[in-house]
């Protein structure tokens, strides 16, 4: 496993699914941790304290990303306790499935805020708080690369990641910081398995050669490779993680 010592990673959404396994290798790699939640604050306390358990460092931060007040209090907060922020994950989202048609303003506007204006919100703060020679990785979707009815708003949302990804990455690249996005496939997780009845999470599966959808430590493994300083020559890139899905 990569060592993360003397890194401080934030980890937005990281109370749930692939958001909390990320935070758990990070700190298994020696990081100090940052788990940020919008309202699971048992599920954060429950991840810091795994975490913990098991040795590593970590401490628990409310924000909802899509206020940029919260999100400037977030990083005030973490910069506070650990004294810098190396690396961030936007990790944050919410997936509404419909049919455009179907599709409430309420429905587009709250994937926007969050999908969005969120991983904006953190990038603007990133911008001159983050460190120098520090990280990004922004989550994308491989939902992106294919065309599945009902996933209209939501892969909007992750394409407009992936461009400010790009830019942002021209940006902040005279700090030393390079920025990356990391698409996963169908994982399982909440966010993706709710509400889908089994033969459409086995044919999603089907997709892959490998015939199985993602396990969040999959996603995890890459995370924990694009924040070590081994992959700084990575930058403004989209790396799929989708057992070759799409």
């Amino acid at each position: 496993m990569k060592n993360l010592s003397n890194k401080v990673i934030l980890v937005t959404g990281a109370s749930k699914g692939i958001g909390a396994e990320v935070a758990k290798k990070l700190a298994e790699a020696k990081a100090s941790v940052i788990v940020n939640y919008a309202g699971s604050k048992a599920d954060a306390d429950s991840v810091v304290e795994i975490i913990k358990k098991n040795g590593g460092d970590a401490i628990a931060i409310q924000a909802d990303v899509s206020k940029s007040g919260e999100v400037k209090s977030l990083f005030d907060q973490a910069i506070a306790h650990y004294g810098k922020i190396d690396v961030l994950v936007n990790n944050a989202g919410i997936m509404i499935t419909k049919l455009i048609k179907d599709t409430t303003d309420d429905d587009f506007t709250r994937q926007f805020d969050i999908n969005v204006r969120g991983v904006f919100n953190t990038l603007r703060e990133a911008a001159t708080r983050l460190a120098d020679n520090g990280t990004i990785i922004n989550m994308s979707t491989s939902v992106n690369r294919l065309m599945l009815p009902t996933y209209g708003t939501y892969v909007a949302t992750k394409s407009a990641v992936e461009q400010l990804t790009r830019v942002f990455a021209k940006e902040v690249g005279s700090r030393g910081i390079n920025v990356n996005s990391v698409s996963p496939g169908p994982t399982n997780t909440a966010l993706f398995t709710t509400g889908k009845p089994q033969e459409v999470i086995d044919r999603l599966a089907s997709l892959s050669p490998f015939n199985r959808i993602g396990e969040p430590n999959d996603i995890a493994e890459v995370i924990v490779f694009l924040a070590s300083d081994d992959a700084k020559w990575v930058n403004a890139q989209n790396i799929g993680v989708n057992g070759g899905m799409a």
